[in-house]
């Protein structure tokens, strides 16, 4: 019995062959393509170079404890009273900006991030772990510091580990986030925002602990 060719069958086949190698070589160009950034982190401006203070300086509390940059962070040792490093650097953004950095309470008992920031003609604090350790919230709002006010929480933090924090400063408020989770969002309309007259050396930027051993790093800002 002779078999008989299919011309049409043949040539789907050869179609199916060739597109399969199409699609492989594609992915292969893919996978060998340089990563882009993501979206998310479009616009993020580096302010700690990882190896230097350049830009910063360590505060000058009373009492404070030793600044220095180790292994790609800005460790802030324990002092009797707070220690902390301001931003020497360029103007900053006072509204329409967000701030990001990575903190960790290292050891102490108290806050290791007190972050101290521009809003609008003034200034407020986060404070991450005040108040015996677990207390969060702005200082200050309407002259009640963090412990007082709305803002108010507590949060059990962990002793050598790094904690996500980011700051959104508006016209219409302030929000902050911990770890991708929102903590803070406080209006602004009718509402007085200071800071303690301890943070007054923070400004216009700080970051400072209290009687507390803190590492920070990925110190970002960007413009919105």
């Amino acid at each position: 019995m002779m078999i008989r060719s299919n011309p049409t069958l043949f040539a789907r086949t050869c179609l199916a062959a060739l597109g399969a190698s199409v699609l492989a070589l594609g992915a292969l160009a893919a996978a060998s393509r340089p990563q882009t950034a993501k979206p998310a982190d479009a616009g993020w401006q580096p302010l700690f170079d990882g190896k230097t203070l350049t830009n910063w300086q360590p505060t000058k509390f009373s009492a404070e404890g030793a600044v220095k940059v180790d292994d790609g962070r800005i460790v802030l040792d324990t002092g009797r009273s707070m220690t902390g490093i301001t931003w020497s650097g360029a103007a900053l953004p006072t509204t329409n900006y967000e701030i990001s950095l990575q903190a960790m309470r290292v050891e102490g008992s108290d806050f290791f991030a007190g972050v101290t920031f521009p809003v609008d003609d003034s200034f407020c604090s986060l404070i991450l772990g005040g108040w015996g350790g677990s207390v969060v919230g702005l200082s200050s709002i309407n002259g009640q510091d963090a412990s007082e006010n709305d803002t108010s929480q507590s949060i059990e933090f962990q002793n050598g580990r790094w904690y996500n924090a980011r700051i959104r400063v508006t016209p219409a408020k302030i929000e902050a986030w911990l770890d991708d989770r929102q903590i803070i969002n406080q209006d602004l309309k009718d509402n007085k925002i200071d800071i303690r007259l301890e943070m007054e050396l923070s400004k216009p930027l700080g970051v400072a602990s209290w009687k507390t051993k803190s590492a920070l790093r990925d110190i970002r800002l960007r413009r919105l």
